[in-house]
């Protein structure tokens, strides 16, 4: 199948296309943005989705963790990839503490999101009883959401390493149980990351809504990956999961030497390139 003349790429991307994709076996490709330069190329390559992901903290603020961003921040950059991407679904991360604490400040943050953000849905991490409850209302009242299960890192702190989760027969039950509780809550799709990829196949056939695993194995619905990771512009972050498809890096570093050697030497600009 050509991938970019499928019958997906006809029309916006919705949450029902997206459960429509997994009934009909073809996979969904996410990728991170979190800026318009990189949305527009993304959308033109014909992504399904795009998440505009508290890993921005990583990627564009050079932070260890996920847990400085703000819900200011997370509107701003999700402002700038819906200003261009009118095809894929975009899905915005809610930052720490922006749902965790009670529901109507959960809801009315969300709400911000796509508001002021024009998102088309958020993702929320974990699956304790009152994140329950906030997929639960947030999709009564027409927010749709995504889970996010196994490593989660918001929850870094409390997990003390990013080694996979549901290594073991506990964890992995755990897990399954919170992505049949999400589902019944509302989500409309789950995020899956650093699981086993037996664990991330028995959740994708158990489940009605998709999958999107990072490290979780082939069997799930969709994959995601961090655009600079895959593209090799990142190069100090090579976890078994990313697969790099460039390496960017080394050529916008080189190209960068040529100019900088252009201008010291007097070798740009030249007649043809003023005025």
């Amino acid at each position: 199948m050509n991938y970019l003349n499928d019958k997906y790429n006809l029309g916006a991307i919705t949450t029902e296309r997206l459960r429509e994709m997994k009934a009909d076996g073809r996979k969904i490709c996410c990728i991170t943005a979190y800026d318009a330069l990189f949305a527009k190329i993304f959308e033109e390559a014909g992504v399904d989705l795009i998440l505009v992901g508290d890993s921005l903290a990583n990627i564009v603020q050079g932070k260890e963790t996920t847990l400085s961003v703000t819900l200011k921040e997370m509107i701003y950059h999700t402002k700038a990839v819906t200003s261009v991407a009118k095809r894929p679904l975009v899905v915005a991360d809610m930052p720490f503490m922006s749902y965790q604490v009670n529901i109507d400040e959960a809801v009315n943050n969300a709400g911000r999101l796509l508001k002021e953000a024009n998102c088309d849905a958020v993702k929320l991490e974990g699956c304790t009883e009152k994140i329950l409850t906030a997929v639960k209302t947030m999709t009564e009242i027409g927010i749709p959401v995504l889970g996010h299960l196994g490593l989660t890192p918001q929850s870094i702190n409390k997990f003390g390493t990013y080694k996979a989760r549901g290594t073991d027969k506990a964890e992995a039950e755990k897990i399954f149980s919170d992505a049949i509780q999400l589902e019944d809550a509302g989500a409309c799709a789950v995020v899956l990351e650093k699981i086993p990829a037996d664990l991330g196949k028995s959740i994708s056939e158990n489940l009605s809504i998709p999958t999107i695993g990072i490290g979780a194995g082939k069997y799930c619905d969709g994959q995601v990956l961090v655009y600079a990771d895959m593209l090799g512009i990142n190069i100090d972050f090579k976890p078994r999961f990313v697969r790099r498809y460039a390496e960017l890096h080394e050529v916008i570093k080189k190209a960068v030497e040529q100019y900088a050697s252009d201008v010291i030497n007097s070798n740009f600009p030249t007649d043809k390139e003023s005025y």
